[in-house]
């Protein structure tokens, strides 16, 4: 059923999303959503350095052009993100401070923004396979009653990832809330 692999999809990069959020650990995921402007084109963070952690508290980036190093500071100076970038010519390190209580709560309602949209992705999802449904019944293919058997069927597989995001979304503030 190309449903179940839509809404896992759909799960999945809700998870994606999710993973970018920060926690209280050093986690090279923080920084996919960075782009740095590199030879005019808009170019993935992880195109253009080797990323990694070397202890809890911070992230280790390595570019592959030594050139671009002040290009790809900048690009983390200028995110969302808060975070600090300091560079020895070479390597640019990462210094992930505690987070305070007033941080983790905002982290924890981004968390359940990103939460809500996986779910409306979800919704909508069952919303086109019901409506392919309906049009099956009107067009003759269904009877009345396989329509609403096949509807059902819809709705519960919904529940169940949509009881599937609340887990994720319970764990990361979890790890969120986790001092």
């Amino acid at each position: 059923m190309d449903l179940d692999a839509s809404m896992r999809k759909s799960l999945d990069a809700t998870q994606r999303t999710f993973n970018t959020i920060r926690t209280g650990r050093a986690n090279t995921s923080l920084l996919d959503k960075i782009h740095v402007e590199y030879y005019g084109a808009e170019t993935a963070l992880k195109s253009l350095a080797t990323i990694s952690t070397p202890d809890a508290q911070t992230i280790q980036l390595q570019p592959f052009d030594s050139s671009s190093i002040g290009l790809i500071e900048k690009a983390i100076a200028m995110s969302d993100l808060g975070l600090t970038p300091n560079n020895d010519g070479k390597v640019i390190r990462i210094n992930i401070p505690p987070l305070t209580e007033d941080r983790r709560k905002d982290l924890c309602k981004l968390a359940a923004k990103y939460a809500e949209e996986g779910k409306v992705a979800l919704r909508n999802i069952r919303r086109d396979a019901i409506d392919k449904v309906k049009k099956q019944e009107k067009d003759g293919d269904l009877s009345e009653d396989q329509s609403r058997d096949e509807q059902d069927k819809v709705q519960k597989l919904t529940d169940k990832f949509i009881a599937e995001l609340e887990k994720m979304l319970a764990q990361k503030e979890t790890d969120i809330l986790k001092v």
